[in-house]
C-alpha cells in the first residue's frame, strides 16, 4: 500500500511527464500554407485568410508561389504599413519557402516585386505559445 507522500509523489511525476510530452507535441508546430491552394499571389485576400486561424511559435508558414513574378520579404510593422522595402528582415525567392515562427509577436511578410504589396500582396500574423 502506498503512503500518501508517495501517492502524492508519483500523481506529480506523473503530471510532469504529462506536461513535458504535451510541450514537445506542441513545439513542432503546425504548417499553414499561406493562401491555401492559391498560394502566395496577388488575387488573395490574406487578412481575410489569417480569419479564424491560430499561430503560434514553433508553427511553419509556407510561402508557394512563382519565383519569377513574386518573392517574401519579411519586414517590420512599419515597412508592412508603407511596403517599405529598404530595411528588410529577410529575403525569400525559392518559390516554395518555409518559415519557422520562431518567436511570439508580429511577423510581416511582403512581395517586394513591382507594385504587390501596394495591391495588397501582404501577410501580418501575430504568434502566440
Amino acid at each position: 500500500m502506498l503512503h500518501q507522500g508517495s501517492w502524492f509523489s508519483s500523481l506529480m511525476i506523473l503530471s510532469a511527464i504529462f506536461s513535458l510530452t504535451s510541450l514537445m507535441l506542441k513545439s513542432e508546430g503546425a504548417n499553414h500554407t499561406v493562401g491555401d491552394s492559391s498560394g502566395w499571389e496577388l488575387l488573395t485576400n490574406y487578412t481575410n485568410w489569417t480569419q479564424g486561424r491560430e499561430f503560434h511559435v514553433g508553427d511553419v508558414l509556407v510561402f508557394n508561389y512563382n519565383k519569377d513574378q513574386h518573392n517574401v520579404m519579411q519586414v517590420n510593422s512599419t515597412a508592412y504599413a508603407d511596403c517599405g522595402r529598404d530595411n528588410y528582415i529577410s529575403l525569400f525567392t525559392n518559390g516554395n519557402d518555409s518559415i519557422i515562427i520562431s518567436e511570439v509577436g508580429e511577423h510581416c511578410f511582403i512581395c517586394a516585386m513591382y507594385d504587390h504589396c501596394e495591391n495588397g500582396q501582404k501577410l501580418s500574423i501575430n504568434a502566440t505559445l
